[in-house]
């Protein structure tokens, strides 16, 4: 399972590395406490091992559909979010920010238009910098 965005394929399981880390879990951690949901796996009708699971999470093996569930709420997210790649793997430049940079786009909706219009504006020029600077490499 893979989600193409701006030219670049994220498997499932990266996005999922990504949550763990940014929830500042490990993947032993997370695998404990989608064990404790007893998910069962649609072929075998039992709960997938703690090496099973790890197996997803090194990209060893496909993760099954059925799990999705259990992913988000092992996460507590929503599926959205676990297949949302607008803005967390755009480009490396914003990788590490983009949990803050999720929350500032929740907020938006709360900015006066002077105050969008500031925000877009500083933005455009941090654009033009980062452009002017991947020019000269």
């Amino acid at each position: 399972m893979d989600i193409t965005t701006k030219g670049m394929i994220m498997e499932v399981w990266e996005k999922v590395n990504y949550l763990i880390d940014e929830k500042h879990i490990t993947k032993q951690e997370f695998a404990n406490k989608l064990l404790l949901l007893e998910p069962k796996l649609k072929r075998t009708g039992e709960t997938p091992s703690v090496q099973t699971i790890l197996g997803y999470l090194y990209g060893k093996r496909e993760i099954k559909i059925e799990l999705i569930p259990y992913i988000v709420e092992t996460l507590n997210i929503s599926v959205q979010e676990l297949f949302s790649f607008d803005i967390e793997y755009a480009t490396e430049y914003n990788i590490r920010y983009s949990k803050d940079a999720r929350e500032i786009l929740d907020l938006l909706q709360y900015a006066p238009k002077n105050t969008i219009e500031h925000i877009k504006n500083a933005l455009n020029k941090f654009k033009v910098c980062y452009e002017d600077g991947v020019r000269k490499i």
